[in-house]
């Protein structure tokens, strides 16, 4: 147990979990390509929330590169209280039903995003909704937007420093998001053709009973290998996902060093026989 044995695909490492400026990423979805064949990746999913706006340009970008592309995307859902974010790989990004949920997503974050203005507002930090567009490559805008919006207008000095006084739950402009609970997310998935994985189960602070409810929902797989996942408890996720038969799998969740400087492309891995353990997982 612990870490992957050789963590090396046939062309270098497998990272499944990245994001594009076409969602809170500060790249545009090409330079993440390029950052991540810089970094040794041969495998590379594109997992932005809630949307696959990025993923043509992230496929002539990895055909250019000789990356394998695994198309993905990241979907925030609950599990009854509880939010967490189950990643799709392998989807049909042209899936007629993932398009209509992502172009029904983007107008509820609209929605979202004017009443976190409006409370920005009633405490004295003036923004408009351009302001935070601005930020945002694609047609999904979210809270990371506002926080570098609120970056620029000195309001605070970083990201993190947004979410902690500001935006985060419980904090004086924090606005609910649409309500997707993990089974509908599962369905979601499956339905354009791919298998779902937790998302940094040990950051979403994930217990033994929450996975097992995942996985009879039809989640096929454990983020175990992320940046943000000490040694330990990488060994307790691995464990787990071999008690549950969940496929453990590996992310950076890189969005760029602007948004999250510790975390960096082909920091983690997995090795290939994984991935083809996962991709034999899609209906």
């Amino acid at each position: 147990m612990g870490e992957p044995a050789a963590g090396q695909g046939v062309n270098g490492k497998i990272d499944l979990h990245s994001h594009s400026k076409a969602s809170d990423g500060q790249y545009p979805a090409g330079e993440v390509a390029e950052r991540a064949s810089a970094a040794g990746v041969g495998v590379w999913a594109l997992c932005d929330h809630d949307t696959v706006a990025g993923m043509d340009d992230a496929a002539a970008a990895a055909a250019r590169l000789g990356l394998r592309l695994v198309p993905g995307i990241e979907l925030s859902a609950f599990l009854e209280r509880r939010e967490i974010h189950l990643l799709g790989h392998f989807v049909d990004p042209a899936h007629p039903r993932l398009r209509a949920f992502e172009d029904f997503l983007a107008l509820r974050r609209r929605e979202r995003m004017q009443r976190i203005v409006e409370k920005l507002g009633a405490l004295g930090l003036r923004l408009q909704v351009e302001d935070i567009e601005k930020w945002s490559g694609g047609k999904t805008i979210g809270r990371p937007h506002v926080a570098r919006a609120l970056v620029e207008l000195g309001a605070v000095a970083t990201v993190k420093e947004a979410f902690d006084a500001y935006l985060g739950e419980g904090k004086p402009a924090y606005v609910q998001r649409y309500r997707l609970e993990a089974d509908e997310a599962v369905r979601l998935v499956r339905a354009a053709g791919g298998t779902t994985t937790v998302a940094h189960p040990g950051v979403s602070k994930l217990e033994r009973w929450d996975l097992e409810r995942l996985r009879q929902a039809g989640v096929e797989g454990l983020e175990v290998y992320h940046v943000d996942h000490n040694p330990s408890v990488r060994e307790k996720y691995l464990r787990i996902a071999e008690a549950l038969d969940l496929v453990p799998t590996a992310g950076s969740d890189f969005h760029g060093e602007a948004v999250a400087p510790d975390r960096h492309l082909g920091d983690v891995s997995m090795p290939e026989h994984e991935l083809q353990r996962l991709e034999a997982r899609r209906p």
